[in-house]
């Protein structure tokens, strides 16, 4: 209940950013920035999904292809309440995962046949219940939306600059002090976004490993999973986009040190341990 609360607040924090840098057009600034934020958050609730599996040439597999994973997904609906996701195999010999859709009815899970040949049977079993329990949260979307906002925030206050720099902004009275607050705010807002949408993954994702580790009936599939799933990721990383990283259920590029200050993904060894409940 807390992490949605916090999840709630931070979007509308970021929406709030979009509004603020709109309005330094004046009124019509505003509405359009107002509108173009409710477009995209539209088009990704409803085909995020689509773009997503598409970009990873993610294949539908049937219970004959995949009697191993629909097994496991049997057991783990049954447990759970769900109704049964679209099964996808991505190929690729990067082992990793995702859930995504706009809500449980409309849900696909995709797993990459690298993860299907290291797993063993408790650790596949504790992955497919992580991309459930996003799945449960109803974390495919609220990502999503997060990642969108975040994505007009960075358009609209490169705009924003290019109008200043070029004269577009509203009145020549605007200068001094108005307009270095609002110099700021267009160099601080993009950093802000990236920071708020990093926080709402980071969440989402350890909501995810506790709910995961429910559903399943234990965390130490999914904890040994994870440590396995991120040793050779860093090893052998996935060809990704930067705007669906968020999605998988480890970070899917292998960099280090400052760069994982802006991961979509808690550390590695927290998410551990706050599975087996040893939290730091």
């Amino acid at each position: 209940m807390i992490n949605n609360v916090k999840t709630v607040l931070l979007l509308g924090l970021l929406t709030g950013i979009i509004l603020f840098l709109g309005s330094l057009w004046g009124e019509g600034g505003l509405t359009i920035a107002l509108v173009f934020s409710v477009l995209m958050n539209f088009g990704s609730y409803f085909f995020s999904d689509k773009i997503a599996l598409r970009i990873y040439g993610a294949k539908p597999a049937g219970r004959e292809e995949a009697p191993r994973l629909y097994s496991m997904m049997d057991f783990l609906c049954a447990r759970s309440g769900l109704p049964m996701p679209k099964i996808y195999i991505i190929p690729s010999e990067s082992p990793n995962a995702f859930a995504t859709g706009r809500n449980p009815k409309h849900a696909s899970v995709a797993v990459t046949q690298g993860a299907l040949r290291l797993l063993d049977e408790n650790e596949l079993q504790g992955v497919l219940a992580h991309e459930l329990a996003h799945v449960k949260n109803r974390d495919i979307l609220i990502s999503s939306i997060a990642a969108t906002i975040a994505g007009v925030i960075m358009w609209v206050s490169h705009m924003a600059r290019f109008a200043m720099i070029f004269g577009g902004g509203r009145d020549r009275d605007d200068e001094g002090g108005g307009a270095l607050g609002g110099l700021a705010m267009i160099i601080v807002a993009p950093i802000a976004a990236l920071l708020i949408q990093l926080w709402i993954s980071r969440t989402r994702e350890y909501q995810a490993d506790q709910s995961g580790a429910e559903m399943a009936g234990s965390p130490y599939g999914l904890a040994s999973a994870l440590q396995k799933l991120d040793n050779y990721a860093r090893r052998l990383p996935m060809e990704a986009s930067p705007n669906t990283a968020h999605m998988f259920i480890v970070h899917p590029f292998s960099g280090g040190g400052l760069m994982s200050l802006f991961s979509t993904h808690p550390p590695m060894e927290k998410r551990i341990e706050r599975l087996l409940g040893r939290k730091p």
